[in-house]
């Protein structure tokens, strides 16, 4: 820290409790009191350099008081102001500073010490420091704005506030990959030019810094008011928007805890004011703070990452802030709600009411406003002839990305018992079914919720399985979900629909790519074969597909032909012993019966067979073309 040395006498001030003593062998004659000390100092040294104690104490003498006591209790700085006064009037050695030059440009300005009771006086030589040191440097800028805090209202008189602020602002605007380091520092190993020293002689080099925050840390330890104008100096020379984000996340993170528990204190923190450093902010400061924090941010998209910003909301919701500062948070969150992760979203309910574990209300706000600024900025249409290209669209991405990230939200709360039917159905239909490539997700979310909530009704089940799309469950979906005793009977059967749809069109897909092995029609991909590699590649593949379902379907056989088995042993049980016409009565209607389940399952059991030759006259074809091959 610069430093600037006045006086030449030795010091000769001494403390004895709350009182100051002037040890220059002459008995005090003039007794000052600054809040609670006291100063027993001599006349003529004073009204040398001061033009108020010069009047005061002529006023005490056309008084006729014989003891001259004057009270100072508004003198900007207190006593260690007008300490460092005093001994400036004795011409004793002192030290101006970055620490002390703000509050003792104040004092001096209260004391009237100027150039017309004395050249050379005190104002002269703070403003000179001031002017020619401590605002070209910027750590003495930093300290010397941190202690107009204790003299606010005169150094805001004197603006010496602005003009800190003004210094900051210009050196923080200065690019330092083409200026190099924009402080002016003063170090053992830096010329008062900014060059390099080695073994102090100039070697010409500077410093190069090419990072854009460099001084987001330093003006992080400042208060909120100073920091708030620094920022709006900025802003009016046009600083970036993405610069100014880069420092509010930084002061965000410094001074609400919580907000980032890995932020450490650096050195530069402990060497500030106790004052300034060591309180931590009440709950009313931090709501404030916040609050502030939401009206300086920049309302592009993309300047703050969205895990920041979930952190200022839930320690909004912890603070209780005002609805207009967590309306703004969820907005700015929905605006880039396709960068966030799963855990951001797991905001716990910080409520009176403990209805939920989670927030599901916020989430679904934060949904209905990514939504809406997509609709706004004209989403892709979804009356698109061709599925997979709308699929497939970029403007599709960011809303397809947060399609899976509301589905994995969804299974992550559907355990919660507590967790409504309402809720959970407005939250999942808020995404348009159109922009779902697959509902796997959402099947297991539904799934998942129906296990947590077993006590719903037949009705309530089937509201919830009409969320999903059963014609866009994959295979294995379709596999899991035939077999699920959560689900209606009603979802059952379509989803057994499908599935067999689904191989009927694999199977399809196969005959027709046997067809085209010569490479003279296309595919069912669209794509045309353009060779026998490809053509050969392109039948293994869908061999492959093809062989995955006639394995399922060989099961399903074996499994039919087992139950007509069982079925058949206990009509034979049935039957048995029993004698008279209405037994006869009874074995006839039950072979009736036997042979026309036995007959349904034979029919279904042939069209199986039936399929599964066609599949190995396939696999013939294939086999006869790989030799040719």
């Amino acid at each position: 820290m610069a430093c600037m040395k006045l006086g030449s006498k030795t010091d000769g001030f001494q403390q004895q409790g709350q009182a100051w003593f002037c040890t220059t062998g002459l008995p005090s004659d003039v007794t000052v009191e600054v809040g609670e000390m006291t100063f027993h100092l001599h006349k003529f040294p004073l009204l040398s350099k001061c033009g108020l104690l010069e009047k005061l104490i002529h006023q005490k003498y056309e008084a006729g008081e014989d003891a001259c006591v004057i009270q100072l209790p508004d003198i900007p700085g207190g006593p260690k102001a007008f300490e460092l006064a005093a001994k400036f009037c004795y011409g004793m050695k002192m030290e101006l500073t970055a620490s002390n030059v703000v509050y003792l440009r104040c004092a001096a300005e209260h004391l009237e010490m100027t150039e017309e009771i004395a050249e050379g006086n005190l104002i002269t030589q703070t403003e000179v420091f001031l002017d020619q040191v401590v605002l070209r440097s910027w750590k003495d800028s930093i300290k010397a704005l941190q202690t107009c805090e204790y003299v606010l209202p005169d150094a805001e008189d004197l603006q010496i506030v602005k003009r800190c602020i003004d210094s900051l602002a210009i050196k923080a605007c200065k690019d330092p990959s083409l200026v190099g380091w924009p402080i002016v520092e003063h170090g053992p190993m830096q010329s008062p030019g900014g060059s390099i020293l080695w073994n102090g002689i100039s070697t010409g080099a500077r410093p190069r810094y090419s990072s854009t925050n460099w001084w987001y840390e330093d003006v992080s330890s400042l208060s909120l008011p100073m920091y708030r104008r620094l920022i709006s100096s900025l802003e009016t020379r046009g600083i970036g928007q993405e610069i100014i984000s880069g420092s509010l996340t930084f002061y965000a993170s410094r001074h609400l805890p919580g907000l980032d528990r890995r932020q450490s204190i650096s050195e530069a923190n402990i060497r500030l004011e106790p004052r300034v450093l060591m309180a931590l902010p009440s709950e009313e400061e931090q709501r404030h703070l916040l609050e502030e924090i939401d009206r300086l941010l920049p309302s592009q998209k993309g300047l703050m990452s969205t895990k920041i910003l979930f952190g200022l909301l839930r320690t909004a919701m912890i603070l209780r802030a005002s609805p207009s500062c967590m309306f703004n948070l969820e907005r700015r969150i929905g605006m880039q709600l396709d960068q966030a992760s799963l855990g951001d979203l797991l905001i716990p309910n910080f409520s009176d009411s403990t209805e939920t574990l989670y927030n599901v209300d916020c989430i679904h706000r934060i949904v209905e406003h990514f939504l809406a600024r997509y609709q706004m900025i004209g989403g892709a249409s979804p009356d698109v002839a061709d599925d997979d290209q709308f699929l497939g669209s970029p403007s599709l991405i960011p809303v397809i990305a947060v399609a899976k990230l509301v589905d994995g939200y969804l299974a992550e709360v559907a355990s919660d018992a507590n967790l409504k039917p309402s809720k959970f159905q407005a939250l999942a239909a808020a995404i348009p079914d159109d922009v779902r490539p697959l509902d796997d997700g959402l099947y297991r979310a539904i799934d998942i919720y129906l296990k947590a909530h077993s006590w719903l009704t037949e009705f309530q089940r089937e509201e919830l399985c009409r969320l999903m799309n059963c014609q866009k469950l994959s295979l294995e979906a379709c596999t899991h979900a035939a077999q699920n005793e959560r689900l209606p009977l009603r979802v059952v059967v379509q989803v057994l629909f499908f599935e067999q749809l689904q191989l009927k069109t694999s199977i399809a897909g196969c005959f027709l790519v046997s067809d085209n092995l010569d490479g003279s029609r296309p595919l069912r991909s669209g794509l045309p074969i353009s060779g026998e590699d490809t053509g050969w590649a392109s039948a293994i593949r869908e061999n492959q597909v093809l062989k995955v379902g006639m394995d399922s379907m060989r099961m399903r056989v074996s499994e039919l032909e087992k139950e007509c088995s069982s079925m058949r042993e206990e009509l034979e049980k049935l039957t048995k012993g029993r004698s008279g016409w209405s037994a006869g009565g009874r074995k006839f209607r039950s072979n009736i019966i036997k042979g026309q389940i036995c007959s349904a399952q034979e029919d279904a059991i042939s069209k199986e067979r039936g399929t599964e030759q066609r599949f190995e006259k396939e696999q013939l074809k294939l086999t006869k073309y790989k030799n040719h091959m």
